[in-house]
Parts: C-alpha cells; sequence; structure tokens
C-alpha cells in the first residue's frame, strides 16, 4: 500500500499542471469560477456575475445546490447519513479511507468493499486504461456519487483528473472525509455538492463519467442520463457502475418493497422520501440506449463464487431472483 501510494504521488507531480473546469452558477448556468485541485480546504462565497446568486464554498466543496434543491433533498439526506452511521461507515482513522476499496480496516462493510474492489479494478483495465491510452493523455473524470471520495482519490493517484460530486458532505461518509487523501494526493481534486440532474458543468468537458453505485438514486433516468450525455466529450464514455439489474419490473419492485419494509423495520422509516428508481433492467436500458443514441456494452465482474450461487440458492429457497451487478459503458457521439 505505502508502495504504491508513493509511485503514484510520483505519477500525480509527473502529469504537469491540472486544468481548470468551470463550475456553473445553479441558478442561470453562467461561469462562476475556475476549479483547480486545492491543497488547502478554503471557505468563501462566489457571486455570479451575471444574476448575482451566491455559490458557497465551504472547507474546500463547493455547494451548487440552489436553497429550495438543498431543501427539497433535507430529509434524504438526514435519513440516508442515519442508515450509512448505523452501517458503520466512515472511521476516525485516515488509513481506514487510504485503504479503500481494497481494504475495509473497519471490518463493517468488508463484503461490500470487496465488490467495490472488483469493480473499479474491472473499471480500470476495461475502460480507463483503453480510453487513456486512446486519448494520449490523462483524463478528466466526474465521479458521480462519490460518498468520501475513494474512486476519485484512486484516480488522482494515477495521474487522472477526476472531480467528486454527491449530495453528502459530511466529513465521515461525505464529501468532507475526502480530506484524508490530501497526505496522498496533493492537491486534492476538486469536491462539488450537486445532484445528477443538474450538473454544474458546461458541455462536452469530461473524457469519462462514472455513475459510481449511484445512477438507481436517480427520479428519471432520461434526465439524468441527458446531463450525463451533456457533460462528455464526443468520444468519451459513460459509465454505470454498481446499480442493481434485474431481468424483469416484477423482480425489480419486489426488492424495492422488501427494502423499505426492512428499513422500517429497522430504523423506524422507509427511507423513500424521493422517488429514486432503485434499479435497472435490460429494458430500460434498451430505452435510455434508444434515447440519446447510445449502444451499450457491459462487463460482468467475477464477485466470487458465493456471488455467483445468489440465483441458485434463491431459487431452492423461493426467493426472488437476486440483483446482478454489471458494469455498463456507452460512447458518446460514437
Amino acid at each position: 500500500m505505502i508502495a504504491e501510494q508513493s509511485d503514484a504521488i510520483h505519477k500525480v507531480e509527473e502529469r504537469g499542471p491540472n486544468q481548470a473546469v468551470t463550475l456553473l452558477c445553479w441558478q442561470c448556468g453562467a461561469s462562476v469560477a475556475e476549479m483547480f485541485p486545492e491543497t488547502r480546504t478554503c471557505s468563501g462565497t462566489w457571486v455570479c456575475p451575471s444574476c448575482t446568486a451566491t455559490t458557497q464554498y465551504r472547507d474546500g466543496i463547493w455547494c451548487a445546490l440552489s436553497p429550495a434543491r438543498i431543501n427539497h433533498f433535507r430529509k434524504f439526506i438526514a435519513e440516508y447519513e442515519f442508515i450509512r452511521a448505523a452501517e458503520g461507515r466512515g472511521s476516525t482513522h485516515p488509513e481506514y479511507y487510504l485503504s479503500l476499496p481494497f481494504k475495509d480496516i473497519s471490518g463493517c462493510n468488508s463484503e461490500q468493499w470487496r465488490i467495490r474492489a472488483r469493480t473499479f479494478r474491472t473499471i480500470q483495465q476495461r475502460i480507463l486504461a483503453p480510453l487513456a491510452e486512446l486519448k494520449r493523455r490523462p483524463l478528466r473524470i466526474l465521479d458521480l456519487g462519490a460518498g468520501n471520495g475513494w474512486m476519485s482519490y484512486r484516480l488522482a493517484l494515477q495521474g487522472h483528473s477526476p472531480i467528486a460530486v454527491d449530495l453528502l458532505v459530511n466529513d465521515r461518509d461525505g464529501l468532507g472525509a475526502a480530506i484524508h487523501y490530501n497526505t496522498a494526493v496533493d492537491p486534492l481534486f476538486p469536491r462539488v455538492q450537486a445532484e445528477l440532474d443538474r450538473l454544474p458543468f458546461p458541455s462536452s468537458v469530461f473524457d469519462l463519467l462514472i455513475f459510481n453505485a449511484s445512477f438507481h438514486y436517480s427520479v428519471d433516468y432520461e434526465r439524468t442520463l441527458a446531463e450525463a450525455v451533456r457533460c462528455t466529450c464526443t468520444g468519451g464514455s459513460v459509465v454505470i457502475a454498481d446499480t442493481p439489474l434485474y431481468a424483469d419490473e416484477g423482480s425489480g419492485r419486489r426488492m424495492v418493497e422488501e427494502k423499505h419494509e426492512r428499513f422500517f423495520k429497522t430504523y423506524g422509516f422507509a427511507s423513500d422520501s424521493i422517488a429514486s428508481l432503485e434499479y435497472l433492467t435490460p429494458a430500460r436500458l434498451q430505452r435510455l440506449g434508444n434515447a440519446f443514441n447510445l449502444e451499450w456494452s457491459y462487463n460482468s465482474p467475477f464477485y466470487g463464487i458465493r456471488w455467483a450461487l445468489r440465483p441458485l440458492r434463491a431459487k431452492l429457497a423461493g426467493h426472488r431472483p437476486p440483483s446482478q451487478f454489471r458494469i455498463y459503458e456507452a460512447r458518446v457521439g460514437a
């Protein structure tokens, strides 16, 4: 781990100065600021030169949500943070974050991190490396649903220029926790609090957009994907990773019902304050592809024999078919 981080720091230093990415006003869409990777975690207020709306920059995190949208997501964020804390997410030890996704030193969610690690390795080998070879330069990458920023951290270690986007900004499981990566990645990648349907970036800027276990939180897949496609440059890729896939709508609906029932029983609320779509099906993907002239390809990582046997175990027990995790990629303008 230490050797890997040391080598990666040299890669970051050797890639040269990072080009800025423009942050757009949450109200009118005008340019508000140029975002560079930051060594310090500053705070301040930026005033839009066009409409005078203010954008807050707190402890190194840009808030690109309107007051109305902050209020809209307030209950969802509170419930989500409560559940994540109950699940043992986050740590007070920097090494916890620096080890992700390959090791969960807390031991609380090791099985999930094992899946995330295999997903990341697959993205790295089968999508990231070929695209970087094609572009012949480090990539500009949007990490959507970045959480504590572990994927942006790993991408920055490889010399790429990620931007981490999430609704959560707390310092254990949200964008605030990414400060722990500053010991290995200096300057730290930009962090932006924004929603998937209103990305505060110009069009055709990013080489790669990764929905990092986040696409299923969308309430409108077409609108969410439209924003992703808009922000991706021609020849770039949109990737959907670690979103549950079901063969049919019935299985997906049953999963959602079971999840809400389990949350209500465990936490006292169903965690359904926003109408997230929760899952994909082949038919849903086909409709999205048709709508945006995208052709999906996919990778199916091997998550281990226990994972592979889940469908058989479910069938023998008389349960609904379990979800599959695939990594979907589509080239924009290809």
